[in-house]
């Protein structure tokens, strides 16, 4: 059976709102795997790292697999110390989104996250020569990409796993733009990203919505959703579907995409209610299909 993922936290989200996040995912939520962890701003982990082991414990106590994420950009001391610390964990499972991470993983399991620029059939047998064992590609894969990707993954053994929801992840950087458009430092950025949940909107001189800014994330304005896309996934070999958590309901979001899986929901009607819970953000399926990422691409101009 296909199983529905939701990745790790991007926003600088309180430890509270967290807390109640969580809870609701484990009693609510129809996901099976759930990751967590700080993947973007090492300055964040102090204010959740500590709820960790009781989130992990409450999570796996309602039945969901539990995976711990590691930082997607590692530049500083304390973040090299903190990859080392995840990646010599045997339990739960670690997702490298990092090559220090591959480093102090060596050749013990692990997942491969979305950061590490799994676009072709030789870079995922490489990974797997390293001891990867499941690979969540890049939201930027076209579909016959993804395609020829699955096959070699299921061909070594492994789980493969698209992102099917929620803001695509363009870019990370060693600035904090969230900081510098308050007139602060990285260094004396104060939190500032916490005030934008869903990340800060950018937009063109002519007033358009273009990205989201999430402290060094550079991300797409529109939810990406691959709903309608789902059943080629599936059909391609995909066995993992990520939700990326947003600031909507996501108990709600992975029921959608549950009952639409498991046959009780026609897709139509699925991503007509898919629309209604992301209220004004517009959806996107560009990628996918070869076209400019903020695009949608209507059912029936698919080929």
């Amino acid at each position: 059976m296909t199983k529905l993922t939701l990745g790790p936290i991007a926003y600088h989200w309180s430890a509270e709102t967290r807390r109640d996040f969580y809870a609701r995912i484990a009693d609510e939520a129809p996901v099976d795997e759930v990751c967590l962890g700080e993947v973007i701003c090492s300055k964040r982990a102090p204010f959740h790292e500590g709820d960790l082991p009781g989130t992990i414990d409450r999570l796996e106590r309602a039945g969901k697999r539990v995976i711990v994420s590691t930082l997607a950009e590692v530049m500083l001391k304390r973040e090299r110390k903190a990859t080392a610390d995840l990646a010599a964990m045997d339990a739960p499972e670690i997702e490298v989104n990092n090559a220090a991470g591959l480093y102090e993983r060596g050749a013990r399991p692990h997942r491969i996250g979305p950061f590490m620029n799994a676009y072709n059939e030789a870079t995922i047998a490489w990974m797997a020569g390293q001891g990867a064992t499941h690979v969540c590609l890049p939201a930027e894969l076209p579909g016959p990409a993804i395609a020829v990707a699955a096959q070699a993954a299921r061909d070594l053994g492994m789980g493969v796993e698209v992102q099917v929801f929620g803001r695509a992840s363009l870019a990370v950087s060693a600035r904090c733009y969230h900081a510098r458009a308050h007139g602060r430092t990285k260094d004396n950025c104060q939190f500032v990203c916490e005030q934008d949940a869903d990340g800060m909107p950018l937009r063109t001189r002519d007033d358009a919505p273009i990205l989201r800014v999430n402290g060094i994330q550079t991300q797409s304005e529109s939810y990406l959703s691959l709903l309608p896309e789902t059943p080629r996934l599936v059909a391609d070999g995909v066995t993992h579907l990520r939700l990326m958590p947003q600031a909507v309901d996501m108990v709600a979001v992975a029921g959608v995409f549950r009952d639409m899986l498991d046959g009780g929901l026609p897709v139509g009607e699925a991503d007509h209610r898919l629309e209604k819970l992301c209220g004004d953000v517009t959806l996107s399926n560009g990628f996918f299909h070869g076209a400019a990422g903020y695009r949608r691409i209507a059912m029936a101009a698919q080929t």
